[in-house]
């Protein structure tokens, strides 16, 4: 297979590779305060995401997969809110593992390689339309 096309796929792959962890991250961070509904209650569990790297037989390219999404296992840190509705008997009340921190750190790596994908994608672009003015001009 023609390599500018084997590497517009590895690029797409990694786009939507990119795209899921932007997904797994805004919804960590969309429920970073989200707490149980009743004294005792778990909150929300922060998502995890993994990749592997898969080999496209037709193009012999190492193509980028989610091989899973998981919930993290971090304990649940506690806040002592004593008039909470998922407090406990202590007033303590468990808050999701959900690190903003973290999030935004992820955030930000997914979105520069997601940038870092589609630069490749134009490049090898330019350079298939670079191929076929050639071909045209002889």
């Amino acid at each position: 297979m023609d390599p500018l096309i084997s590497s517009l796929k590895v690029a797409a792959s990694g786009l939507g590779a990119q795209s899921q962890r932007l997904r797994v991250v805004s919804e960590n961070l969309a429920n970073a305060q989200s707490t149980g509904n009743f004294p005792g209650a778990d909150p929300y569990q922060r998502k995890t995401i993994t990749f592997t790297a898969e080999l496209d037989r037709l193009s012999g390219a190492r193509m980028v997969e989610v091989s899973a999404i998981a919930n993290d296992r971090t304990a649940f840190p506690v806040e002592f809110q004593p008039g909470h509705e998922a407090a406990d008997e202590l007033g303590y009340v468990k808050m999701p593992n959900v690190n903003i921190l973290v999030e935004m750190a992820d955030m930000r790596e997914a979105n520069r390689s997601y940038e870092a994908n589609l630069q490749a994608i134009k490049q090898a672009r330019d350079l298939i339309s670079m191929t076929i003015d050639l071909l045209r001009n002889q």
